[in-house]
């Protein structure tokens, strides 16, 4: 945020659904499908380092917070692969706002889904 690290995770996906509705058309017996939305959900996941992110993402619980919206780049660099592999997401807002998830003797995960509106490929992976 702002140039600040603010977590560390080990797991990440997004993916955008695509919403349609059938169409007919004339001259085919065929259904059409017209595309009419497009819905982008993530999740994150990794150890707790701080609780930075956490704090962000609660301003929307105050009665005037407006919620955290924000950006994530996602990078894979696969050393076996042709390259490494960046996408932005924009408009990011998380669905939960993680409180308190530990059990004693073992290292503290958390798992943060959000959606998002935007994408952008910053880098992309072509055989060479």
């Amino acid at each position: 945020m702002d140039g600040k690290w603010l977590t560390n995770f080990n797991h990440a996906e997004a993916s955008v659904e695509v919403g349609k509705e059938e169409i007919r058309r004339s001259g085919t017996r065929w259904t059409g499908h017209k595309v009419t939305s497009l819905t982008g959900t993530g999740t994150i996941s990794g150890y707790k380092v701080t609780t930075d992110l956490v704090e962000a993402i609660s301003q929307v619980a105050k009665d005037r917070g407006k919620p955290f919206v924000t950006e994530l780049v996602l990078k894979l660099d696969d050393p076996d692969s042709y390259g490494a592999y960046r996408v932005r997401l924009k408009g990011v807002q998380f669905d939960t706002i993680p409180l308190m998830n530990f059990q004693a003797g073992s290292i503290v995960e958390e798992e943060l889904p959000f959606t998002f509106s935007g994408f952008e490929f910053l880098d992309v992976i072509h055989e060479q």
